[in-house]
């Protein structure tokens, strides 16, 4: 299974948003070189204020582009980088991977699935009605994340568009994703 970069993104400030970038430099144990959430423990506003001690499973969002084309069709104009995510993919269904997963991305960089992005707030801040839109339920009632996956950065290197991202599934029982 593979799929492409379809675009990066970082910001050095805290912003909803992030600016595109032509590329990205994921550092081993950290994250986003010069992101405001690189950093070994926990850098996300509301989980600093839990405990700023916690280790950070949160170095690299990733949002699949397909997405916009979804919340497109409801009226919705997002574009990469606009929910905050580091790296927008084309073709992988992020969503279904597993905990664990390692995505191998351009010639070095190495990401590992920690689990799903919990869309908050600043999603309807940031357009009116668009959290309902990434955070729903299914026929059972579970609850429904749509905004994307967290991973750590186990092997650092440049990210740019067009990147191929090769993924691969761990060993074992699969577990599927849950917030972090």
């Amino acid at each position: 299974m593979s799929g492409t970069v379809a675009a990066v993104s970082g910001n050095g400030e805290y912003s909803f948003t992030k600016p595109n970038r032509d590329s990205i430099t994921l550092l081993a144990g950290l994250g986003v070189e010069g992101d405001v959430h690189a950093g070994v423990t926990v850098k996300h506003r509301s989980r600093v204020a839990k405990d700023p001690t916690r280790p950070n499973l949160r170095q690299v969002h990733l949002i699949h582009e397909e997405l916009f084309t979804v919340v497109g069709e409801q009226g919705f104009a997002v574009a990469a980088g606009q929910l905050g995510e580091n790296v927008t993919t084309r073709g992988i269904d992020l969503l279904g991977l597993p905990t664990g997963t390692l995505l191998r991305i351009g010639a070095e960089a190495v990401v590992e699935v920690t689990g799903l992005r919990n869309p908050c707030l600043q999603i309807d801040r940031f357009q009116a009605g668009l959290l309902k839109q990434v955070l729903g339920r299914d026929e059972a009632g579970n609850v429904v994340r749509k905004a994307g996956i967290m991973g750590v950065v186990r092997e650092g290197g440049p990210v740019r568009p067009g990147d191929t991202i090769e993924i691969e599934l761990p060993e074992g029982p699969h577990r599927p994703l849950e917030c972090v």
